[in-house]
């Protein structure tokens, strides 16, 4: 992007931040059902499940958690893209001399920003239920950078999806199919668990490799080939999905 459209971008941004300071509650939503989630695991299915290794169970469901935080989060970014549509807004801003880019890299930088604040609640009460950790700063930081894709991959296909959508609760609901999507990985149970036919979808889907390699740097073990599949697959995605989003909107508005 240019100077003016990192300047735009910024405004914008700035303008998306201030809506969602106005109701915290959109962040309280979405930490209260990955949260509720641990709750459950935890303290009430963890014992009678068997993940093979001898860390405890906090610290081997906490990485499918923070990605179901992040399909939680992204549900807004749709919800707010939608709104911004219907009120007319796009067409004030179009008749404005401000990057076209600008109106929706701001949606995806207020996402980005919202879900790291997710996250950073999501692991502070996993803390407090018992998860511990060795990782180095280098390894929070890898662990770090993969969330961030995560989210911006997910983030553009909300994008889609908002621009798309032709009801407020279409606008959402596709992120139902990705929130559900890490109870068929390894993020609960190991595959190998699963019967043959989701054992080898569970092991072939992105979530896998993500989850693996999030727990392989929490655990500080070798992270072997899951993080260049889950890397491939984060990379793919937010090409494809960015690629389709901006196509739309040019579309829509040209």
């Amino acid at each position: 992007m240019t100077t003016s459209a990192l300047g735009d971008t910024g405004v914008l941004t700035g303008r998306s931040l201030r809506h969602i300071l106005r109701s915290p509650d959109t962040i309280i939503t979405t930490v209260i059902t990955p949260v509720a989630l641990m709750l459950l695991f935890v303290y009430v299915l963890g014992g009678a499940i068997t993940t093979g290794s001898d860390e405890s169970y906090i610290n081997y469901m906490l990485p499918g958690i923070l990605l179901i935080t992040i399909a939680s989060g992204i549900a807004y970014t749709a919800y707010r893209l939608f709104l911004d549509l219907q009120s007319g807004i796009f067409e004030r801003f179009q008749s404005m001399p401000i990057a076209r880019s600008s109106v929706l890299w701001a949606h995806v930088l207020t996402s980005l920003a919202a879900n790291i604040l997710s996250i950073t609640v999501v692991v502070g009460v996993a803390l407090l239920m018992g998860f511990r950790t060795g990782a180095s700063v280098t390894a929070w930081l890898a662990v770090a950078g993969i969330l961030i894709l995560f989210t911006l991959a997910l983030t553009w296909l909300a994008v889609i999806a908002g621009l798309s959508a032709k009801s407020v609760d279409g606008a959402s609901a596709f992120s139902y199919p990705l929130i559900f999507l890490p109870f068929i990985s390894s993020a609960f149970v190991p595959t190998t668990s699963m019967p043959g036919p989701v054992a080898w979808f569970a092991e072939n889907q992105p979530v896998t490799s993500i989850v693996n390699s999030i727990r392989a740097l929490f655990a500080e073990q070798p992270l072997g080939g899951d993080i260049w599949i889950s890397l491939a697959w984060l990379v793919g995605i937010l090409v494809v999905a960015y690629t389709v989003a901006t196509v739309v909107y040019r579309r829509r508005f040209r």
